[in-house]
């Protein structure tokens, strides 16, 4: 099988690129590195089947070319982060939507096999928990810039499936829940290993809000592994599904986690919302997926309790803390 990743030097872009060669899938991927980091893939360059494009979703003539050459297309490449989401606007409207577009676009050209990776994002204000792929998506005011995010997401899902209807491109949505594991950075507000960085240099650890937010974290292999099941099965074009999992807790009890997992001295601290994104940021007090459809169509179901999570983050954050100059490590 060949395959194309956008976004493939990010995160789960990485993981899933490194999982596909091991599969024996010829890899391609596409990446600005505006989020992403050539260190993410830097281990894969030299193996037999991988190809990188430093460039953006946005040069068309590029993405048709790779899109032609791939049975099958992850489309990851999005803005991604609550701190860059708040901060660039803009860029994360024109960066989903546009860019999504031009992807879809040139899979119709050959209806080529396409991902869309989405977000548990999309299901907004809804308080209907667990969260199913057919219900209601409860968005909040225009007005508040945190919920650009979720309906340009949520556009590109009804693009994703109107491509399917219309124009019958094979597409597939997926929900990516809160998922965390090595390689992961803080930059864009990601909280576990904003935490567990916190916790190694002896920071204070910083909750928003009250910390009785709950959410749930998949560990990246887990979701790497529903994504390969996804391109292996025949039956999921114009499905949506979520990806993640249904393992629930607190922030603040996540904060006490980190601190016993780092063996850190740290202090948790709480910092009000509006001071951490602005006056008016709103937030979910829930956010759970339900797993029943995701279970019955790829027979998949995480395996990766959040305390090894854990484990694995603060291992991967010491091993990077180590190579910084200035890194005082707590010790356990």
């Amino acid at each position: 099988m060949r395959v194309l990743i956008t976004g493939g030097a990010g995160f789960i872009g990485s993981h899933l690129a490194e999982r596909c060669l091991k599969e024996g899938w010829t890899t391609a991927i596409i990446d600005d590195l505006s989020t992403g980091s050539f260190d993410n893939i830097r281990h894969l360059k030299d193996r037999p089947g991988f190809s990188y494009s430093i460039d953006t979703i946005f040069h068309a003539p590029l993405v048709a070319e790779l899109v032609d050459g791939a049975d099958i297309v992850f489309h990851l490449a999005a803005a991604v982060g609550v701190k860059l989401i708040v901060d660039s606007p803009v860029n994360t409207i024109e960066m989903n939507v546009h860019g999504t577009e031009i992807v879809l676009r040139a899979a119709a050209k050959k209806r080529k096999r396409i991902v869309v990776a989405s977000t548990s994002e999309v299901y907004g204000k809804s308080t209907s928990v667990p969260f199913r792929e057919d219900a209601d998506l409860v968005m909040g005011p225009t007005t508040r810039g945190r919920w650009s995010y979720a309906c340009s997401k949520a556009l590109d899902e009804f693009l994703a499936l109107a491509y399917y209807h219309e124009k019958r491109v094979p597409a597939t949505v997926v929900r990516l829940f809160n998922t965390v594991g090595p390689r992961q950075t803080g930059r864009y507000g990601m909280v576990i290993p904003n935490f567990v960085r916190q916790a190694l240099r002896g920071e204070p650890i910083t909750v928003y809000g009250d910390g009785k937010q709950c959410r749930c974290f998949g560990y990246v292999g887990d979701v790497v592994e529903a994504l390969v099941r996804i391109a292996a099965s025949g039956l999921v074009a114009g499905e949506v599904f979520n990806i993640g999992n249904d393992e629930e807790i607190s922030i603040r009890a996540l904060a006490e986690m980190v601190k016993r997992a780092a063996g850190s001295s740290s202090e948790i601290v709480h910092v009000p919302y509006d001071q951490a994104y602005g006056p008016g940021f709103e937030d979910m007090f829930r956010r759970v997926p339900s797993l029943e459809k995701t279970e019955r169509y790829l027979g998949y179901r995480p395996s990766t309790p959040l305390r090894t999570i854990l484990e694995a983050v603060v291992a991967d954050m010491r091993a990077r803390l180590l190579e910084e100059p200035v890194a005082v490590l707590a010790t356990a």
